[in-house]
């Protein structure tokens, strides 16, 4: 029996959407993949429970794209005002216009519990588990901090948010993260700043 199934939510994560992706592997391979780590005991608790993060195994991390440059005083920054979803809040996207994507070191995949998508209607199946995110790690990263608006949407929790309160350190350190990174501007050919 399949234990973890594919959220809707992550299928925005293709080619242009300025996320991790996989060119090779489709969704549903993902998550067979996913479930297999989460049985052998390979994941860590997420922010709540009914989250968690579970660690690819390191043969198929050359199969994601990771999406992300680091930020010099060099790189050009566009800001936009974006949504996710309708039904949720504009917020200010910042994405690199000029840089070299970094390699991925690692992936993770984020699932959540059925109870805890159940809790704003967001569930695709009936499945104990949903894909929900795939993030490919720069190399020498061993954890992804969440976007500090994603953080805000949880704890205010705001439309397309999951209850959830962090510390301050964990706010402090998302923020120090993502001052450090950016997602590279999907449209934007890929060029080397250096």
């Amino acid at each position: 029996m399949t234990v973890v199934a594919v959220n809707d939510f992550v299928r925005r994560q293709v080619k242009g959407s300025g996320k991790t992706f996989s060119p090779d592997l489709s969704f549903e391979q993902i998550a067979l993949h996913a479930e297999k780590q989460y049985k052998a005991g390979f994941f860590n608790s997420g922010y709540r429970d009914g989250v968690v993060i579970v660690d690819a195994a390191e043969e198929i991390t050359q199969y994601f794209v990771c999406p992300y440059v680091k930020v010099t005083e060099e790189t050009p920054l566009k800001a936009e005002i974006v949504k996710r979803r309708a039904e949720e809040d504009s917020y200010i996207q910042i994405r690199a216009l000029k840089g070299k994507p970094l390699r991925a070191g690692k992936v993770q995949f984020i699932l959540y519990r059925h109870d805890v998508l159940a809790e704003n209607d967001e569930h695709s199946s009936d499945n104990e588990w949903e894909l929900i995110s795939i993030h490919a790690l720069p190399e020498g990263l061993e954890d992804l901090p969440m976007g500090p608006v994603t953080m805000m949407r949880n704890q205010l929790e705001l439309a397309g948010g999951t209850k959830a309160h962090y510390s301050s350190e964990e706010w402090a350190q998302a923020v120090h993260f993502w001052q450090q990174y950016a997602a590279i501007e999907p449209d934007i050919k890929a060029i080397s700043t250096e």
